[in-house]
């Protein structure tokens, strides 16, 4: 009988502190139960990880568990866990039945992310003893303050636990009375309390080492050397002797008329642990921790490293209540020392959560890298090309906000992520995507497939129609389905192009509003619902319209009012520009027959791979949105998107939502979508690449452009998606991404306080209007044959200055003279939306950007309004705007109101434009007279004049 198996004549059983899953299947553990008389084994965190993120050992079980159906990291974790504790479970279950249920157990431990969460640890438990199902488990739960509730509960539903982190007498008293208080709530209700076991886990080395750490700082300042020699003689020492008196309070814990009542009932005492039992000082016995705490009823778990060695030279006695008063006497001399055991055991529970913390980041990363390699294409690729001194930025701030779990925090809604604002009040969107009701949209697209419907149209501005927009643009026309499009303009002609481009008849609107009283959406309606009711009738019209708004909106009442089709609710915890993945443009994909499931499956991959339980460096939303961040902090603030052809539209998405989130109280990243690259010299240090392709869309000349600007030390994001229907990945991915920005920034990345701002300066001129019939004078500051110029008293002066005089050329000239290095320029044309001008603007920005190397934005009015329009005016001071005004050659009134389309889209852009000179920005305005066409070419001829 070799020393291990000795230690059963002394009434200890030994349980191995290792689990892993070729270590149970190759029959290691049952020689270790035959031959040693191992009678349980313990698992924490670190000894998963070691297992599953050191070897290979775990690839296949996490790639058979991903054929069944991806899952979350911590999912995916608890599967292989679950399988290795029933498999060492199995193996243990005839010492557990020898033993009549004293012995043979396996444990497994809730997550330590709970360690602070009573009824987040109660939860877990009882869901780990269901999904384990076998009787000799016990859950592990913690010695903290709010797990002493979770085991008294846990124990009196009947299950057996393992409490661990436990280092103070005081604590371990705490902790058994949890277990008798329990097993007084089973008998009480019913219960079989023979049924339950218990360990309290009481940590021994730890101790050690850190007071022997404070006994050598005393030893060094120290000038006594008998005081020396006394404080070392305790080194070493306080650990046993503090275990020793623990199992001197266990005795009279487990005896008297209390504890009698329940063992007459067949209860069974909780038994000491002796944990940690593994020697860290080199100084001291390898089995010192073995050899001196051996007594009757008692655990010992110990690391295969220890087993082994007692093996080899231990000696068994009945150490554990020899030399008690001398024990009192150590820890009396510890605390006449000025050293308390209190505060340091105190600390060690923080130290141990955090560490357990720690080495389940560690772990969970692991897996979400294993599980990222067995799904591969299926997820977007991310490969960040930082340089160096960005990439040692984000790798420092990864560790902080692993550190920080600031991940877990975040989808626990914590607002001190950001500004303790509001922000836990519009994080809805973290789990829309997990939540959108799949049946009801594909019943809802049947039903539309069966109304022959030729169009549809999105009626929205902002979040309710870029998201659509991009859906409109990405996915083609399905068959039996309409043609899906977005009206997002108070432009008559744009208003006159969409109704003709479409069957009055045969189409459905979806008439989308979060709050229900955005003016644009709403004179949309009015206008298209009486020109339906002209087509088909009164009583039919509002057949054709859908309602997408949260509840109880004014939009809602009107709909029920007009006899809309179906009103959808949005999430009011989302925010406009967020609300892709909701029925802001679930809808609208399910009315144009794009498969929502499908969309909704494949965005899910990317949310589990950006969840909670995603450690920072393995988590892409958070590691963009670190590098969007960090860079806008060093000044590289112009997310520049390229986006490849088959997803050519998503850029203007994510221009408004990382506009509109973070360009405010003077900080933000300015978007810039829509650029075509050029050579490495047009760009100045001021600039951030993300460039979006999906797999197979290859671009020789642009990969080279994009190779130059990384070799040029530009940080530069390839993310590859496999094909268009995984482009739900790529609106949750920057979601995080946004959200993370923000933090960094140190903003509300979900408000937009200067939206609201143009928003009361528009709604002042419609009611001046409705009063007067016209929108109040203004003086030009010019006016020469071709266009009317504008701008308040401090910009006209500056560009007088600058040598504006009689000609829009010389206007323009001192305009652009006010550009500097790291600037950018912003088109903002109040016109319609077409391909025309589209290319018009486009060349005029790009001859801005390639004469003075700034970033440039086109934008269209006043769909802009509701997206970058926030970050030009509340974010840096760094945009020269020119805003692009003209007359319309043909108005077209709304139903119902004085104030037509163009005067509604007039007060847009002048409102607009007073609150940019209100801020002090460097802003004119130019109004087209005449034809539009000539005016727009002869502006570009001056834009380019100006520029030479």
């Amino acid at each position: 009988m070799n020393p291990v198996k000795q230690l059963e004549n002394h009434g200890q059983a030994v349980w191995l502190d290792f689990l892993a899953r070729g270590f149970v299947a190759k029959g290691e553990l049952k020689k270790l139960i035959d031959t040693d008389g191992v009678k349980g084994v313990t698992s924490n965190p670190s000894i998963f990880e070691k297992a599953i993120g050191s070897s290979d050992e775990y690839d296949g079980a996490i790639g058979n568990a991903l054929k069944k159906g991806d899952r979350s990291v911590a999912d995916l974790f608890e599967h292989v866990a679950v399988e290795d504790i029933q498999h060492a479970a199995d193996v243990l279950r005839p010492v557990y039945d020898e033993f009549h249920g004293n012995d043979g157990f396996v444990s497994l431990e809730v997550s330590p992310y709970l360690a602070m969460d009573t009824k987040g640890t109660i939860a877990e438990a009882m869901r780990l003893w269901h999904d384990v199902h076998r009787k000799n488990l016990m859950v592990k739960v913690p010695a903290t303050p709010e797990g002493l509730p979770a085991i008294e509960h846990l124990t009196g539903k009947g299950l057996s636990i393992n409490i661990t982190l436990l280092f103070s007498q005081q604590v371990y008293i705490e902790v058994a009375k949890a277990y008798i208080a329990g097993l007084e709530k089973l008998v009480a209700d019913g219960g079989d309390p023979s049924h339950v076991a218990s360990v309290a886990s009481f940590f021994v080395s730890r101790i050690d080492s850190a007071v022997d750490k404070q006994l050598d700082e005393k030893i060094a300042r120290a000038n006594d050397p008998q005081e020396k020699e006394r404080l070392a003689a305790l080194k070493g020492k306080v650990a046993i002797a503090n275990a020793k008196l623990a199992y001197q309070e266990y005795k009279q814990l487990f005896s008297g008329a209390r504890w009698e009542k329940l063992a007459a009932k067949g209860a069974k005492p909780q038994r000491l642990l002796w944990a940690s039992t593994g020697t860290k000082n080199k100084d001291y016995s390898d089995v010192l921790y073995v050899e001196e705490l051996i007594g009757p009823n008692t655990v010992n778990t110990v690391p295969p490293a220890t087993l082994d060695a007692f093996r080899d030279h231990g000696k068994p006695r009945d150490s554990l209540e020899e030399n008690v008063e001398e024990a009192r006497q150590i820890l009396a001399e510890l605390e006449k020392s000025g050293v308390s055991l209190g505060a340091i055991t105190e600390e060690l529970v923080e130290d141990g959560v955090k560490l357990f913390a720690d080495a389940a980041d560690k772990l969970y990363g692991a897996v979400a890298h294993k599980r990222a390699t067995v799904l591969g294409a299926a997820i977007g690729a991310q490969k960040l090309a930082l340089g160096s001194a960005l990439k040692k930025a984000v790798e420092k701030s990864t560790e902080e906000w692993r550190a920080g779990a600031k991940i877990r925090r975040l989808w626990h809604k914590d607002k001190t992520v950001w500004t303790g604002d509001d922000e836990n009040k519009w994080l809805g969107w973290l789990d829309s995507p997990a939540k959108a009701d799949i049946a009801d949209y594909e019943d809802y697209a049947r039903r539309v497939k069966g109304q022959n419907f030729s169009d549809a149209v999105v009626l929205g501005m902002g979040g309710s129609s870029l998201g659509p927009e991009v859906l409109a643009e990405t996915f083609p026309k399905k068959s039996g389905f309409p043609k899906l499009h977005v009206l997002d303009s108070t432009d008559p002609a744009q208003v006159r192009a969409m109704e003709k481009a479409i069957d009055l008849k045969k189409t459905v609107f979806i008439v989308s509003s979060k709050s229900g009283g955005t003016t644009e959406p709403n004179v949309m309606k009015d206008y298209f619902f009486a020109q339906v009711s002209k087509a088909i009738g009164a009583e039919k019209a509002g057949h054709r319209f859908i309602a997408v708004t949260d509840p109880g909106s004014s939009l809602e009442k009107v709909a029920k009012k007009q006899g809309f089709a179906r009103t959808f609710h949005g999430e009011p915890t989302i925010g406009g520009r967020y609300s892709v993945l909701s029925p802001f443009g679930l809808v609208p994909a399910a009315t144009a027959g794009i498969d929502v499931k499908s969309l909704i499956h494949h965005t899910l991959a990317m949310v589990r791979s950006c969840g909670a339980d995603v450690p920072p460096h393995e988590n892409p939303g958070v590691q963009l949105g670190l590098a969007m961040g960090l860079a806008g902090l060093e000044g590289r603030d112009k997310v520049t998107i390229f986006s490849s052809e088959k997803i050519a539209d998503f850029g203007a998405w994510a221009e408004q939502l990382i506009a509109e989130s973070t360009g405010k109280e003077g900080k933000g990243l300015i978007p810039i979508d829509g650029e075509t690259i050029a050579e490495v010299s047009v760009y100045g240090h001021d600039r951030f690449f993300i460039d979006l392709r999906t797999e197979g869309e290859n671009d020789a000349g642009h990969d080279a452009r994009l190779d130059a600007l990384e070799k040029a030390g530009h940080p530069v994001v390839r993310i590859v998606i496999k094909s268009i229907e995984h482009i739900g990945q790529e609106f949750y991915r920057f979601e995080i991404a946004t959200a993370v920005a923000g933090a960094v920034l140190g903003i509300n990345p979900f408000n937009q306080p200067d939206v609201e701002a143009a928003k009361v300066k528009t709604r002042e001129l419609t009611t001046a209007f409705e009063k007067s019939g016209s929108l109040p004078a203004e003086e030009p500051v010019i006016s020469t044959g071709e266009a009317d110029l504008y701008t308040d008293e401090a910009n006209a002066s500056d560009l007088r200055k600058a040598g504006a005089d009689g000609t829009l050329e010389s206007w323009l000239k001192a305009h652009f003279s006010r550009v500097h290095a790291d600037d950018y320029v912003a088109l903002l044309a109040y016109i319609e939306r077409n391909a025309d001008h589209i290319d018009t603007l486009e060349g005029a920005r790009l001859a801005v950007r390639d004469q003075r190397h700034v970033a440039t934005c086109a934008e269209f009015g006043p769909r802009f309004l509701h997206s970058t329009g926030q970050a030009y005016k509340g974010g840096p001071d760094s945009g020269v705007f020119l805003q692009i005004t003209a007359d319309d050659a043909k108005d077209l009134p709304v139903p119902g109101q004085k104030a037509s389309f163009g005067i509604i889209k007039a007060a847009q852009a002048r409102g607009d434009f007073d609150v940019l000179t209100e801020r002090g920005r460097r802003a004119l305005r130019v109004h087209l007279k005449g034809d539009l066409k000539a005016g727009l070419k002869t502006l570009d001829h001056a834009i380019r004049q100006a520029l030479n």
